[in-house]
């Protein structure tokens, strides 16, 4: 990567990414033995494992860990275990391979041994368990006056409000992932550092295969908005690695100001909700009555209706679709825009929603007595406080949380996460189609077979 002037140094921005702590990071309180110096444990154990612990860890050395040492089900410790691998940068050939695998299996014992053969990164894995602290639940904060009981921590973090946008509400959940980092990173360094590698002052050194490790939870840009570029090989460029405390001679940054760096660089992430509420695109979808969101609503029902994409200015690994607030609408959509992009549905109200698309994932959120059909869904579908509705998906993964009197029509190689909070959800198979389907689930690395809707798993119920 090519330097860059000292002007353009103030441009310089990190940022965390949504998708390991919007799917990563359960809405639920963590595993009671996941604590800091357990999870240290596991790193330190993995490596007496040799190639079955580190750099790659398999699933037999994790289940020995979650199951013999934190007394977790295996099930639970599968469940951590198929996350990592579902967020991991893998191919959608590298899916399909092991959806084949999984689906040829006649019973249990065969499961186990496809199992037994998989791995995943060991320090995004211990990354993956640390942020469960995430939703951890706080009964001193549940004190405080017109709360509800109970609270979910809020990371201490005073200076959070210069680095978010004014219209970057403290109730988004990208604030909560930005003040978490913050207030944590010192922690997550010290579980990706080998506490041996000290500077000649005898200070502490972070080596740079940690901090590739930790990109996977922060992205980077050197424009603020139009790019991303590696947290690594921001880390590295000549004219910051005073800044950042690297040493090319041992290829390592000082934890210190390595820290330091990087708590002073993270703000919004540029192509995160915020950012496309507030530069994003106005979609003039006909809804319905051929209505069209553009800016001037036409009736009462499309007051404070937003329907945005990130699509005019941000990479297409970063697309982001926002439709929020549509009341007593029927919109039909596929096309380039919500192609692999991120879509978020959010207080939708009385509503038919098609999105016939392949896209990277979807969230639904606080929707009601609505319905959803969804095309081909890369990885996630999130669905969270909702109420009465329908949704009919292609999808890797589906969790639910806090959801009711909802029914859902799955066609998916994993099992559907059932989190607290659920009531009257039923799980039925996958019962529509549309002439492009097929398509889509190929562009997105989703096959037919196998089908695990009737598998689900209930979580803190």
């Amino acid at each position: 990567m090519e330097d860059i002037t000292a002007e353009g140094m103030s441009e310089i921005v990190l940022w965390v990414k949504p998708e390991p702590f919007n799917f990563g990071a359960l809405h639920l309180p963590p595993h009671s033995r996941l604590s800091l110096h357990n999870i240290k444990k596991i790193v330190v154990y993995s490596k007496t494992k040799g190639q079955l612990g580190f750099p790659r860890l398999s699933f037999p050395v994790w289940k020995h860990i979650a199951c013999n040492k934190l007394q977790m089900t295996e099930e639970l410790a599968w469940m951590y275990f198929s996350l990592c691998d579902l967020l991991s940068e893998k191919s959608r050939d590298h899916f399909l391979r092991w959806d084949k695998l999984f689906g040829s299996c006649t019973d249990q014992e065969e499961k186990d041994k496809i199992r037994n053969q998989m791995t995943v990164d060991t320090l995004h894995f211990v990354l993956l368990v640390f942020i469960q602290h995430l939703n951890k639940i706080s009964l001193r904060s549940s004190l405080i006056p017109g709360e509800e009981w109970p609270a979910r921590a809020r990371s201490p973090s005073p200076d959070l409000e210069n680095r978010a946008s004014p219209s970057m509400s403290r109730s988004l959940d990208e604030h909560n992932h930005l003040s978490f980092v913050v207030s944590n990173l010192s922690a997550m360094l010290e579980l990706l550092t080998n506490p041996d590698l000290l500077d000649r002052h005898g200070e502490a050194m972070v080596p740079y295969d940690a901090v590739v490790s930790l990109a996977w939870l922060i992205g980077g840009s050197v424009d603020r908005r139009c790019s991303a570029t590696p947290m690594y090989d921001l880390a590295t460029m000549p004219a910051l690695e005073t800044a950042t405390g690297y040493s090319r001679d041992v290829n390592a940054f000082s934890f210190k100001a390595l820290c330091s760096w990087i708590q002073g660089s993270l703000g919004v992430n540029p192509f995160g909700i915020s950012s496309c509420i507030i530069g994003g695109r106005r979609l003039s979808w006909p809804l319905g009555d051929d209505s069209a969101v553009d800016g001037s609503p036409t009736n009462s029902s499309l007051i404070g209706s937003r329907l945005v994409s990130n699509e005019n200015y941000a990479p297409p690994k970063y697309k982001t679709v926002i439709l929020s607030q549509l009341c007593k609408r029927t919109i039909g959509r596929t096309g380039s825009t919500l192609r692999g992009s991120s879509v978020k549905v959010h207080r939708c109200h009385n509503s038919y929603i098609y999105l016939l698309a392949p896209m990277r994932s979807v969230s639904i959120q606080k929707c009601k007595n609505s319905t959803v059909v969804l095309g081909a869904v890369e990885t996630t579908l999130q669905v969270i406080g909702c109420k009465s509705v329908k949704i009919i998906a292609v999808c890797r993964q589906l969790i639910v949380s806090t959801t009711t009197t909802s029914a859902f029509h799955l066609l998916t190689p994993n099992q559907p996460l059932i989190l607290q909070g659920c009531i009257h959800v039923v799980i039925a198979p996958y019962h529509t189609f549309y002439p492009q389907l097929e398509d889509h689930m190929r562009a997105v690395g989703l096959s037919a077979h196998p089908n695990s809707w009737d598998k689900a798993f209930s979580i803190g119920m």
